[in-house]
């Protein structure tokens, strides 16, 4: 079936999409770098029983794609102290554009219309996103959040063909929870860490449960199994959904208001997949 794989990717951007007032519940007790942590160190768990016999190749672009996922996460994060959600949202979603524009420097060449699409996306995530206040270094960090989700992405689909997804997504995530519990160690402090569990409340646990298992375990997976067959450009398009069904869940579960505006962009981000899904079938 054609278009397996790229629905597997919208499928992921529907999990994704659930985080979102997820998130939202579980900032209101934990920090942006204990929720990062605990949900890697949650998948970390998950995937347990890939970790036997993983191959070093393996290991090593595990190790290069979870460094530059969390470095993206990082940034993200640290942009998110000082501009908005929305503005940070929208700096992210130009790794769209960005994709195809390094895969032309490294020398492939995309069809326009993919350029095309992208530019559309990116347009659609800002109509969705519009916020002019922004500051000079939060925004920077977050453009760098999207260039590391960018080349990650790249990297995925170049690499992914040459491994098993269940021990890729495994390599991947045992070094981001690690990488992770190291950070949260740094910024928070062990004092915190030991009273942190009796902090924490039932229904935060079950959305970090959510996070770990099916946010990250499961996704990573479902990525690493389809970009073997989606090229970077259509799936970073296809990425840009994400905030889309952010949207949607979000008026959904708590109540948040759309826009007319922010249902034109959400329009015109479906456009700009359904675009991009049939330039790739028109690709020889």
């Amino acid at each position: 079936m054609r278009y397996r794989y790229p629905l597997l990717l919208l499928l992921v951007t529907v999990v994704w999409g659930l985080t979102f007032p997820v998130l939202k519940v579980a900032t209101g007790q934990l920090s942006g770098v204990e929720i990062t942590a605990l949900r890697f160190l949650i998948a970390a768990a998950c995937m347990g029983p890939f970790l036997r016999g993983i191959p070093d190749s393996t290991w090593r672009d595990g190790l290069l794609l979870g460094a530059l996922g969390l470095a993206s996460l990082v940034a993200q994060a640290y942009g998110l102290q000082f501009i908005s959600a929305n503005r940070s949202a929208f700096l992210t979603s130009l790794n769209v554009l960005m994709v195809p524009l390094i895969g032309l420097v490294l020398g492939t060449r995309p069809a326009w219309v993919v350029f095309f699409a992208a530019a559309l996306a990116c347009v659609g995530v800002g109509l969705m996103s519009f916020d002019v206040q922004g500051e000079l270094w939060a925004d920077l960090a977050t453009l760098a959040a999207a260039l590391a989700y960018a080349l990650y992405t790249i990297l995925m689909s170049a690499r992914a063909k040459d491994h098993s997804p269940a021990q890729l997504a495994t390599a991947q995530i045992a070094c981001m929870a690690l990488l992770g519990a190291c950070w949260m160690l740094a910024d928070s402090g062990a004092q915190r860490l030991l009273v942190l569990p009796g902090l924490v409340e039932a229904e935060v646990w079950w959305g970090l449960l959510y996070l770990g298992a099916v946010a990250s375990a499961a996704t990573f997976f479902l990525q690493a199994m389809a970009q073997s067959h989606v090229s970077a450009p259509q799936a970073a398009i296809i990425y840009a959904m994400e905030p889309v069904f952010a949207a949607a869940f979000g008026w959904w579960y708590i109540n948040e208001h759309m826009t007319p505006l922010a249902l034109l962009g959400g329009a015109l981000v479906i456009a700009a997949v359904l675009l991009s899904q049939r330039a790739e079938s028109a690709t020889p």
